[in-house]
């Protein structure tokens, strides 16, 4: 079999009888986090742009657009939740994708369930194969795709995302492996545009793609049955022509991934490459009773290949700093915290924060394997003291993660900063609800 038809045949035979209440609790929490952040970011001038587009589409349709009145057809409503789930750069990652797993697939999946009245257990199941197909992609190709310029989470999520969209709709194995097809000649998302809507735009795209492709291969629309593995296909284009049928031939043996590689939750919203450095340093901070005004340099060393998203080093606008070390080290020790306010423009535009920012260094040690993470932080002080820290299990991981008390505080906080109000324990518990139905989840927050 082709990677397409392995991917389809997978997705297509999937039973959601695999589904263990541990999984199921994972699927719960992971759409708590998507949605709150979602519904955070609605006030973002991508997502109100995103908006303004829609509303040249015409008004009118069977799915929620998060935290927002007014409703658009599943599609239009992937797309722009999508957009508002990322633009605040605050949604979950997982290790192998190098990016965002669930902020491709449940936009897509919420809206189309919504439209369909689809039970949350299929959802849920949907998300497993999603998240599945994701990361066996991502560990034959993500390092390549991400060294060629390649916005993972897109050009990667796209896949899981058509795989799980179809497995919701119950395409069969052949429709399925069309669908992928037609993922494939959608597949995009470029590094160069992060700190622009254009990120976010490209998590949007993904989920309306996934869906507009798996529609048309249930309407019948072909593709190549060899598009991932051609000499011109999907591996030879985004990775180095790896082969791809010896990645998949796991898929949905267990452990599946979501249990193997599982979900980083983010303490903070900013790219997650920064966390590690973060966690360090507002650790010394508290215990040293430090404030900008003593230091006089911090030096940063990660893992190899941490710090490759990182490319804005004097940022101007809250999404240039999302994606600078150096802001990121200015303003916890400016401030004491990261939070949502830390990205307004005019906080990154503080004159303490911009004299600060060229006495920050990072480097990356030399080397291939970008697996263990850490990073290891060293704040120089003007008394001529030196305070170091090691960080190497990151709160929030798949190894130290948040407690549901914690994932609901920072929902609950993702709530308020959008001025509505939800209950987040309810969320969680509708989330957890095999039974229940997106329109369940969706009316709570108000």
């Amino acid at each position: 079999m082709t990677p397409s038809e392995q991917i389809g045949t997978f997705s297509a035979a999937f039973n959601l009888d695999s589904l263990t209440p541990a999984l199921r609790h994972q699927c719960a929490r992971s759409l708590l986090d998507t949605y709150a952040v979602g519904v955070a970011g609605k006030r973002e001038p991508a997502s109100l742009r995103a908006m303004a587009y829609l509303a040249t589409l015409g008004a009118g349709g069977d799915a929620s657009l998060w935290g927002c009145p007014g409703r658009a057809t599943a599609e239009a409503a992937a797309f722009y939740n999508g957009v508002a789930a990322h633009v605040l750069d605050y949604d979950d990652v997982t290790s192998p994708l190098r990016g965002h797993p669930s902020v491709v697939l449940w936009p897509a999946l919420i809206a189309l369930g919504e439209a369909e009245s689809i039970d949350m257990g299929r959802m849920q199941s949907a998300y497993v194969v999603g998240f599945e197909v994701m990361c066996k992609l991502a560990k034959a190709v993500a390092v390549q795709a991400y060294a060629k310029g390649w916005h993972v989470t897109a050009s990667i999520g796209i896949i899981g995302a058509t795989a799980a969209v179809a497995h919701l709709l119950r395409l069969d194995a052949q429709q399925t492996a069309h669908a992928i097809g037609i993922a494939v000649a959608q597949a995009a998302g470029t590094r160069a545009n992060f700190g622009s809507d254009a990120k976010s735009f490209q998590a949007g795209h993904a989920n309306a793609a996934a869906l507009r492709a798996a529609r048309l291969a249930q309407a019948g629309f072909t593709s190549s049955r060899d598009a991932m593995d051609a000499q011109q296909g999907y591996a030879a284009l985004y990775g180095q022509g790896q082969d791809l049928s010896a990645a998949l031939e796991t898929l949905g043996l267990a452990p599946l991934e979501l249990s193997a590689s599982g979900l980083e939750v983010k303490k903070y919203p900013l790219c997650y490459a920064t966390h590690r450095t973060l966690d360090g340093l507002l650790d010394l901070r508290k215990e040293h009773g430090i404030t900008l005004a003593d230091v006089e340099r911090v030096e940063i060393e990660t893992s190899p290949g941490a710090l490759v998203p990182l490319i804005h080093h004097r940022p101007t606008t809250g999404l240039q700093g999302k994606f600078s070390l150096e802001y990121a080290v200015v303003a916890a020790l400016l401030d004491g915290q990261i939070g949502l306010a830390t990205f307004k423009d005019e906080n990154v535009q503080r004159a303490a924060v911009q004299n600060f920012l060229p006495f920050v260094q990072g480097r990356s040690a030399q080397g291939e394997s970008i697996m263990p993470r850490w990073a290891f932080v060293n704040v120089y002080l003007r008394d001529g003291k030196r305070l170091e820290r090691r960080i190497d299990a990151l709160r929030g991981s798949a190894s130290l993660p948040l407690t549901d008390e914690e994932l609901m505080l920072k929902a609950a906080d993702c709530c308020g900063w959008a001025g509505l109000q939800g209950d987040a324990g309810a969320l969680l518990a509708v989330a957890s609800d095999p039974k229940a139905r997106a329109g369940d989840f969706l009316a709570i927050v108000r």
